[in-house]
């Protein structure tokens, strides 16, 4: 197999590549038992995707050999914390903070062809670190086990719940600090989700 690149790509080839990543999303959760039974398709995908390029600090990075393998993308949170909106108790201080200072950057969707798993964390790291955020923030079904389970492996910290009252009524919340001073700064979060919200 040919070496995968990984590229930065702006908001206006991010719109040309509509189609391709639409593909991907299919192909990505065809077998998500969590997304058949919400009834997202290719079109509800498109639909997100164009709400996420008008963001302000939109970005995305693509995995390619000579077709399209796998992307991450998503938006900087802003400093109000209204992206927190409906977490379950009170935010940490350290998120709270850390969000404040606009350091936090949300990866909306990370899409990888089902047999190219080694790319999901790769795309991120590069998103994350190209954006220069002190933490990653997402959110993620509680019945998309699978995404779940790569997330944790790659580092991610599940850190509660938000409620959100358009689409799925509730989302586990999860973090990925980068660099040594931001998981400090989150010491025991993670317990301390794990211990007041099971999965």
């Amino acid at each position: 197999m040919d070496a995968v690149r990984l590229r930065r790509v702006n908001h206006w080839l991010a719109q040309g590549l509509g189609g391709e990543l639409a593909d991907l999303y299919v192909d990505h959760y065809e077998a998500s038992a969590a997304e058949r039974h919400r009834g997202r398709g290719r079109q509800d995908f498109l639909n997100r995707l164009t709400g996420d390029i008008r963001r302000p600090g939109f970005a995305m990075v693509i995995a390619e050999t000579d077709h399209l393998v796998g992307c991450a993308f998503g938006f900087p949170v802003p400093g109000d914390g209204f992206w927190w909106l409906g977490f379950d108790g009170p935010l940490p201080q350290s998120l709270e903070q850390l969000t404040a200072s606009g350091g936090v950057f949300a990866i909306t969707d990370t899409l990888i062809r089902p047999q190219d798993h080694g790319v999901g964390r790769r795309l991120q790291e590069r998103l994350l670190s190209d954006r220069r955020a002190a933490l990653g923030a997402t959110l993620v079904d509680p019945d998309d086990h699978p995404t779940l389970a790569s997330l944790r492996s790659w580092g991610w910290l599940d850190v509660g719940e938000v409620w959100r009252p358009a689409g799925p009524a509730m989302f586990r919340a999860l973090v990925f600090p980068v660099g040594e001073r931001t998981s400090a700064r989150l010491g025991g979060l993670a317990h301390d989700a794990w211990s007041r919200w099971p999965t």
